[in-house]
């Protein structure tokens, strides 16, 4: 079907703001009497708090309030599944934790006297490590787990494996004895941090109804007012949460953070609390991307056909796990890979240590196992001595195949996406030496959830869209703009956005997220454009006596279209001395039958000198259903890809013995331009999709196969496979290093 505005490109609706300077953060809202507020941290991963001596930093000048773990005893927060404490109560965690609050009339006093607070610890023995945290004898970090709500599944006893999930097919022990060759491998990630430019900031004041007013960089509104009122008690409608712009994302402002600190000060100040956290806070006790291991073991025929996997993935979860939604980090199942195997077992296991907690990013939990499954994928390969491309297309999920996590998807176009990457890349032309090109994939299926549209036309011929969603920089506002303008026959930009607060719109959103935005968002669109649009003709054709089925809207106005005859609907609605309006609301929640691949080709140059890796390159193929926003759908391919070079090259959150020792950005290095290879993206149409207008989410497809097809590329170049990310010029030295005395060593000859 040809589309009027579904299709084009259009400008983000809210880059003029940002440009501008107009858009409004959460550090622009000042009020009367603000406060500001800081805490103090722990410097030990794990102790006991033996006293607290806040009195000096009571008497200090402008301190207002301070505020301890006794304040609020037996308080715990998270985003569904609750283990998160507001302050340090009794014990601390990890270093980093908030152990106590100050409120002062200016930042300087706050920082002031946090310094006055005297704690004493006794230390605790740490478990740093979440293969050491599993071994029997090790400190049980909580072991009240089972009284945490939210808890996927009780314990049949105290663990600090607090989620465990397994997928099993088959019969892995028939497996692996019908297998020719088995291949065992195990792969490291570190934690990696968001980048957003906005830190981590709230602002929370009392108003004159006793109500809670919130402004937070939060995009899931909704879910903050819920965990806000869980954590303090109170109940959600006496709880609002304002909307303001989003400073960046990345899937790490869906938690609440230092909101209920500031919720207890401002209850006990009668002032408004504000807090920013500082960049070093943020680094030190954020919610980055979680650090993990996967285990794999892999039989196949000597015609490489897979019959067994086996995956095991171990995520540090770090002190809590609350700083995602619910417990279980769904997207590391994928560990098992995009491949048709009888006999299979996937087991994903989230571990409390004394780290930081892990939280939130980019397809959770999906770059860290794609970057095994496809590795391991490669290295099966190279060990039966088949080319890496032709041992996936003999493997790959096609139609009516079930994934090895229990789904089906329609229209599986993995094998398509593939041949389209590996064409259009070049793959199997020469090369120099020191070059290598590498393979990998991915697949990913929009997320489920909740949300409702508002579409008005007024009598002064404005219409106006009223959505719960806090954009976040993904262009859903533009999405839904572009939506609403293809059914009412406008253009984008004559159609405004009013964002609402959560005392509108519907009890519960679920957010902006998991391209729910263009799964749920878009069906409640164009659901109320449809019924808006629906209702305007109907009046039309009564007030003017015209044949309902012989007109339409045509830009601002209603057409006859036998006669041509036209008049303006915002003159009808005047005449009717009013609006019309419609809402819509669109529960999707349930698994999704539309999946998305990618497969991306990294061309790299090896300095066998120096390890120096250089991407040259990088071809990536996506799957996609109708396209709504071509430049928004590049700029989130291309953003995807360059997150998913930091992840492969460049980015970790070192952590030594519990303390994070990147705290700024001079340390925890970001992709810069001169990073950023030469990008090439391949389209593969497909027919389905979801919604309307048949789309495919795109937003968290880019970023898994990035990092493996790195690495791939690496081993193609120069032979030596690294095992553990990001991919340093160290670690390649270090590996031809070894490959060399190896060849050297005549034991290691055959």
């Amino acid at each position: 079907m040809a589309y009027r505005v579904i299709g084009q490109s259009e400008p983000r609706t809210e880059m003029m703001g940002k440009v501008t300077g107009e858009a409004r953060y959460t550090s622009d809202v000042l009020l009367p009497g603000t406060l500001w507020a800081k805490t103090l941290r722990s410097p030990y991963p794990h102790a006991r708090i033996a006293r607290i001596d806040t009195s000096r930093a009571e008497k200090a000048p402008g301190v207002r309030a301070v505020l301890t773990g006794a304040d609020v005893k037996g308080i715990l927060y998270g985003r569904r599944y609750r283990d998160v404490p507001v302050l340090a109560q009794d014990r601390v965690r990890f270093i980093g934790e908030r152990v106590a609050a100050v409120a002062a009339d200016d930042l300087e006093a706050a920082r002031h006297a946090v310094e006055l607070i005297q704690v004493d610890y006794e230390e605790l023995p740490a478990v740093l490590n979440p293969i050491d945290a599993l071994q029997e004898g090790a400190p049980i970090l909580h072991p009240e787990v089972n009284s945490y709500h939210g808890l996927p599944k009780p314990l049949e006893n105290p663990s600090n494996a607090y989620v465990r999930d397994v997928f099993e097919r088959g019969d892995l022990q028939v497996g692996f004895a019908q297998s020719d060759l088995i291949v065992e491998n195990t792969f490291t990630v570190p934690r990696v941090h968001q980048g957003f430019l906005e830190p981590h900031c709230c602002l929370v004041c009392i108003d004159d109804q006793n109500r809670a007013q919130v402004w937070s960089p939060n995009k899931v509104p909704h879910g903050l007012k819920q965990s806000l009122s869980t954590a303090t008690g109170i109940s959600p409608e006496s709880i609002r949460v304002n909307p303001v712009s989003i400073g960046g994302d990345f899937g790490g402002k869906g938690a609440p953070m230092d909101e209920p600190i500031c919720y207890f000060l401002a209850r006990r100040t009668g002032r408004p609390v504000k807090m920013v956290m500082e960049y070093q806070e943020e680094l030190l006790a954020g919610a980055p991307r979680h650090a993990a291991l996967f285990e794999l073991k892999t039989g196949v025929k000597r015609d490489g056909t897979m019959v067994a996997h086996q995956a095991r993935g171990i995520l540090d979860s770090g002190a809590y796990g609350g700083f995602r939604p619910g417990a279980v980090v769904g997207g590391a199942a994928h560990g098992a890979g995009l491949y048709k195997v009888p006999h299979s077992r996937v087991e994903v296991l989230r571990v409390y240590t004394n780290n930081i907690p892990g939280g939130q990013m980019r397809a959770p939990g999906e770059p860290q196992a794609f970057f095994a499954a496809e590795s391991q994928i490669d290295c099966v390969a190279r060990r039966l001595g088949m080319d890496p491309v032709e041992f996936r297309l003999k493997n790959l999920i096609e139609e009516g195949d079930q994934t090895l996590t229990g789904h089906h998807y329609k229209e599986v176009k993995a094998r398509e996406t593939l041949n389209a990457a590996i064409k259009s890349a070049g793959y199997k032309a020469s090369k120099r030496k020191g070059i290598g090109r590498g393979v990998a994939m991915g697949y990913r299926a929009p997320g489920g959830g909740a949300t409702s549209v508002g579409v008005e036309m007024t009598a002064d011929g404005s219409v106006i869209i009223h959505t719960s969603y806090y954009e976040q920089g993904t262009g859903t506002y533009t999405t839904l703009r572009q939506i609403v303008a293809e059914e009412l026959s406008l253009s984008p930009d004559e159609i405004r956005i009013n964002i609402l607060d959560t005392d509108l719109g519907v009890p519960f959103d679920s957010g902006i997220g998991g391209s729910r935005g263009t799964r749920v968002a878009t069906g409640a669109a164009f659901q109320a454009a449809h019924q808006v649009k629906e209702e305007m003709l109907e009046a039309a054709a009564r007030l003017l006596g015209w044949p309902r089925a012989e007109i339409m809207l045509k830009g601002r106005e209603i057409l006859q279209k036998k006669t041509g005859h036209r008049q303006r609907w915002d003159k009808l609605l005047r005449e009717m001395g009013r609006s019309i309006f419609h809402q819509a609301v669109n529960r999707d929640d349930e698994h999704s039958p539309v999946t998305a691949f990618a497969a991306q080709v990294a061309e790299v140059a090896v300095d066998v000198e120096t390890g120096e890796v250089t991407l040259l390159r990088l071809t990536t193929a996506h799957d996609t259903g109708v396209i709504v926003n071509p430049i928004g759908h590049q700029g989130q391919i291309e953003g995807g890809v360059i997150q998913g070079v930091g992840y492969g090259l460049i980015e970790e959150v070192s952590v030594d013995q519990g303390r994070v020792t990147t705290v700024n950005f001079g340390d925890y290095k970001l992709p810069n331009v001169k990073d950023i290879p030469k990008l090439k993206t391949v389209i593969v149409k497909a027919d389905n999709g979801v919604g309307p207008y048949k789309t495919k989410g795109i937003g968290e497809n880019p970023i898994s196969p990035v990092a493996p097809a790195i690495a791939n590329a690496i081993e193609d170049a120069v032979g030596v496979r690294i095992h553990d990310l990001p991919i340093t010029s160290e670690k390649v030295y270090q590996a031809l290093q070894r490959a060399s005395e190896s060849s050297r060593d005549p034991s290691t000859l055959r």
